[in-house]
């Protein structure tokens, strides 16, 4: 009974930890990492699943609920399924304009932001190209916000956060270097994509994108456009096709058939293969795909 009272009597803050929604496995990866022991991730969508098209089941409406906060990629990524879970949780401390919601989009620079937006050019991201977490340098940039937010709320464990802040970036930092040296040989090559996902990875090393199995962004492809597809590999001597995890491969197999080019299944996020088990994997298998 002696142990039971001095337990009732503990500051609640030894006790309680922040239950953080995020909308993706990589930024609950990082907030983990940072938060440590103090903080408990719920992540909404599974790393499997198309990023763009989430279905916002009564499971997840029950997430927000009980969350103390909420970090979303942002970009317009989410656009189609995060809202209504905001809306239908009626959580306040997961609206956009809390102080415990966090829009990571608003802490990089933006590639490929459109001049002009409307249907004629597919499934377009006004705010550019939201896959941004896909250039290891960027996971840095949101680590650190991630630590900022994190102090935000609890100031009481500044000091850890910190700590685990400078522990991540001195070890990612070394990841970097590896992974430079990998794809060192790469720059330059030429790529095909299914979908430009991999904007921010190609940019990082390099990498030259000629064109897109969509024919627009969110357009599945058709004869014609794949017809003209062959046509340019054969013109522009790509070494393969990267591939999505979410998408059929079909088209990229007739293209393959009638080529003779290499299509390579890339994974962008924590679980979307079975051996993508953290962030390192993810990027170990990314720079070590291309040959």
């Amino acid at each position: 009974m002696k142990h039971f009272l001095l337990f009732l009597l503990l500051p609640l803050t030894l006790l309680a930890h922040m239950n953080i929604a995020v909308s993706y496995p990589y930024i609950g990866a990082i907030t983990k990492a940072i938060g440590g022991d103090h903080v408990d991730t719920v992540v909404l969508a599974k790393g499997n699943w198309d990023p763009h098209f989430v279905v916002p089941r009564p499971s997840l409406i029950a997430k927000m609920r009980s969350a103390d906060a909420l970090i979303m990629n942002g970009g317009q990524l989410e656009i189609g399924w995060l809202p209504p879970l905001i809306n239908r949780a009626a959580n306040p401390k997961t609206q956009t304009n809390a102080k415990s919601f966090l829009n990571l989009s608003h802490n990089v620079v933006l590639l490929h932001k459109p001049q002009n937006v409307d249907r004629s050019g597919g499934d377009v991201h006004p705010d550019g190209n939201p896959h941004f977490h896909l250039n290891p340098a960027n996971i840095l940039v949101l680590a650190k916000r991630i630590e900022e937010f994190l102090i935000s709320l609890d100031g009481e464990h500044r000091t850890i956060y910190e700590d685990n802040y400078a522990a991540f970036s001195a070890e990612w930092t070394k990841n970097m270097e590896v992974w430079k040296d990998t794809m060192a040989d790469k720059r330059g090559k030429k790529v095909i994509q299914y979908h430009d996902n991999l904007a921010y990875f190609n940019d990082a090393y390099g990498l030259q994108s000629v064109g897109t199995i969509e024919p627009l962004p969110g357009i599945p492809p058709s004869s014609r456009h794949t017809l003209e597809l062959i046509q340019l590999i054969e013109r522009e001597k790509p070494c393969c096709v990267l591939h999505d995890v979410y998408h059929s491969t079909k088209t990229a197999e007739f293209i393959s058939e009638k080529t003779g080019i290499k299509v390579i299944l890339m994974p962008h996020d924590i679980g979307a293969l079975e051996s993508i088990e953290d962030l390192k994997s993810l990027f170990d298998y990314l720079t070590g795909a291309i040959k």
